[in-house]
């Protein structure tokens, strides 16, 4: 079956747009060159959305559009009158977070008892990793102590719904990946307080007291409520099953402009390396993560899926993290790059994995729970 025209004609499109924004800035005209760039994401987007293989990159290519709108004109995404938009990172997280308790329920955390190895390796690889590699990056980049601190918090953040998503791409074990999300998720208004203060100490002043009920309020209190939604209204509520993943997405999709428009200035200074370095971030969890998983002795299924949920991190909590202190232009600059660039290399990392399914693993902790009895 032939794929509609419109999808061929805005890839077309999108190269124009390259080219012409490519030629305007070799013309020492960048400032004129950003409607192009913004064109080019988005019908690049459009285009993306007609091929199945490609689907998968449609979120992370229009954030980057969002992202490119921020920084050629900050103006209108820092604030509307005496309003300022970084109040909305709060509210939009505990969206967010209300909409992964509702997609829950107490069923996903009996993957522990079944599956208690699966569960344990994957959040003490993730608890242990990013962190360790956040604080190295950190003081290797020479960045200002807080933008440096802003890397070791992306580190000490727990995974997210994202990494959900790759490891069912990646035909990975779905159930434990979800288990192990919940857990850290959980944990996170107590452990990463107590990272941060013991890596991050050195950077900024941390007020661990204060930043688990922080926590607490961004994480725990809208789970909870969206676990009670959920367990109330089961089955009554399948609109708003269908409407959350994309309310989320929306979500992420402002959280990460806004704080490039706050962060405009120093994100201009000193981008490339900070790309460079979340890049090898990311890598170093998804490469230590899977090699932990082996050495440890899990199968090949459930390697991938700790090595994915070592490297996705939970960017948008991050970023409420960083809006909590009063730092979201300078500690939340490496959470909204990460946000974007794990949902690129994620999907390339799923996508590649869904070609080559093992056969030594199981898929679901119930099967992992009978295998260990």
């Amino acid at each position: 079956m032939k794929k509609p025209i419109i999808y061929k004609i805005s890839l077309g499109l999108a190269i124009l747009a390259l080219l012409i924004f490519i030629a305007t800035a070799t013309m020492g005209k960048l400032s004129e060159a950003g409607p192009f760039i913004v064109l080019f994401f988005v019908f690049l987007g459009l285009g993306f959305s007609g091929y199945k293989a490609l689907k998968g990159y449609v979120f992370a290519v229009l954030i980057f559009a969002g992202v490119c709108l921020s920084l050629y004109w900050p103006e209108y995404f820092v604030g509307i009158g005496e309003f300022k938009l970084t109040n909305l990172i709060i509210p939009l997280i505990q969206i967010i977070m209300f909409g992964m308790g509702t997609s829950m329920s107490i069923k996903d955390f009996t993957g522990v008892i079944k599956s208690p190895k699966g569960v344990l390796v994957g959040v003490v690889a993730q608890l242990a990793i990013m962190p360790l590699v956040g604080y190295g990056l950190a003081n290797l980049s020479g960045f200002p102590p807080e933008i440096a601190a802003g890397i070791i918090l992306i580190g000490c953040s727990p995974s997210g719904v994202a990494s959900n998503v790759m490891a069912y791409l990646a035909k990975a074990n779905l159930a434990l990946s979800i288990t192990i999300t919940s857990i850290a998720t959980l944990l996170a208004p107590f452990v990463t307080p107590l990272l941060m203060k013991l890596l991050a100490g050195q950077f900024v002043e941390i007020d661990v007291l204060a930043m688990m009920w922080s926590i607490t309020k961004m994480i725990i209190l809208p789970i909870g409520a969206g676990l009670l939604f959920n367990h109330l209204l089961h089955g009554r509520t399948k609109w708003l099953d269908k409407a959350m993943p994309l309310v989320s997405m929306l979500a992420i999709g402002l959280i990460i402009i806004v704080i490039t428009a706050a962060g405009r200035d120093s994100l201009l200074e000193i981008g490339a390396l900070l790309l460079l370095l979340v890049l090898v971030h990311n890598l170093f969890g998804y490469t230590l993560g899977y090699w932990f998983a082996r050495l440890v002795g899990m199968d090949e299924r459930d390697s991938r899926t700790i090595s994915i949920e070592v490297g996705m991190q939970n960017g948008g909590l991050a970023s409420g993290i960083a809006n909590t202190l009063g730092k979201i232009a300078t500690m939340g600059l490496a959470p909204a790059v990460f946000g974007p660039l794990m949902n690129i290399t994620g999907s390339i990392l799923a996508s590649y994995w869904h070609r080559d399914i093992p056969g030594d693993g199981a898929q679901t902790t119930e099967s992992l729970g009978k295998k260990e009895q």
